[in-house]
């Protein structure tokens, strides 16, 4: 169904992992870039690279854009918000519009705003690009349905991703939790080792799996960009409530425990398998399998 595509922002990361698969699927990209010569540095085999500023585009740009049958955006949350307004005066009927941002409900907000009859979806790869797609989450708001919207999450699948729909509300407050909430727990973890002048490597020679497994997070989110996890954590709305939820459960954990009372500290068990409820047994299964494969 699709033809012609522009990656905005397709130098990134995300942008070049969905230029591969369109490509790959038969799609002619074309990226719409600010820096021509940062964009053709590591790009994707047969990619067409156009200079210009989606907010306010040229003659050229305005052409590639119009073509399009699908417009990725893969670049941050004001320049997408930003460029809505232009797109849906440029993008042609029929066209699909998908955004690639960590936090949803904005753009959505305002798509419905300014550009109501433009096809559009939010796809959120729920992984880092370098891991590959293959057999990981895809999160998918859709806010404009239509047939566009449903050919481009059925493409996204057929390139081996698992696509989970939902509402752009509730993807912002998910990620607020797998996102905002787990990085800030293990970057917390660091800060605290930092602190205590652990020696790391003494800890991970006879650190047992739980640990083992702490710094090599620490380790993967430490070693990548601060702006990519300061994102995280500023632009999603529940990201503060989420660490002060952190925060509150680090003090109720202290306070059984300097307290000596050992039913409180119990009790707190019995609360996080209620937490869990059915998802508790397998998700336990798959923690020893991943141990079993820790060294």
């Amino acid at each position: 169904m699709f033809e012609r595509c522009v990656v905005v922002g397709g130098a990134g990361a995300v942008g070049r992992m969905f230029s591969h698969w369109l490509v790959r699927s038969g799609v002619a990209v074309t990226w719409l870039d600010l820096d021509v010569a940062g964009a053709g540095a590591g790009g994707v085999e047969g990619v067409r690279v156009v200079a210009g500023d989606v907010r306010r585009p040229g003659a050229e740009a305005v052409a590639v854009l119009a073509a399009a049958d699908v417009v990725v955006l893969a670049v941050p949350e004001p320049v997408a918000c930003e460029a809505v307004g232009v797109l849906a005066g440029v993008m042609r009927p029929g066209a699909v519009l998908a955004d690639t941002l960590s936090v949803k409900s904005r753009i959505a907000g305002r798509l419905r705003e300014v550009a109501p009859g433009l096809q559009a979806v939010g796809l959120n790869p729920m992984f880092a690009p370098s891991l590959g797609l293959e057999g990981r989450p895809v999160a998918a708001a859709v806010v404009t349905d239509g047939p566009g919207v449903r050919a481009l999450v059925e493409l996204v699948a057929q390139w081996g991703a698992r696509v989970v729909e939902m509402p752009a509300e509730q993807h912002d407050a998910l990620t607020a939790v797998q996102q905002a909430a787990t990085h800030a727990a293990v970057l917390a973890f660091g800060l605290g080792l930092g602190e205590l002048s652990a020696d790391v490597g003494a800890l991970r020679d006879s650190a047992p799996p739980p640990h083992l497994a702490m710094l090599a997070l620490l380790a993967r989110i430490a070693g990548g960009a601060p702006e990519v996890y300061f994102d995280i954590q500023a632009a999603n709305p529940g990201a503060p409530a989420a660490r002060q939820a952190l925060g509150r459960g680090l003090v109720r954990l202290g306070q059984a425990v300097e307290a000596g009372d050992e039913e409180s500290f119990e009790a707190l068990f019995a609360e996080l398998r209620g937490v869990l409820g059915e998802h508790g047994a397998p998700l336990e299964q798959l923690c020893a399998r991943m141990f079993t494969a820790l060294r």
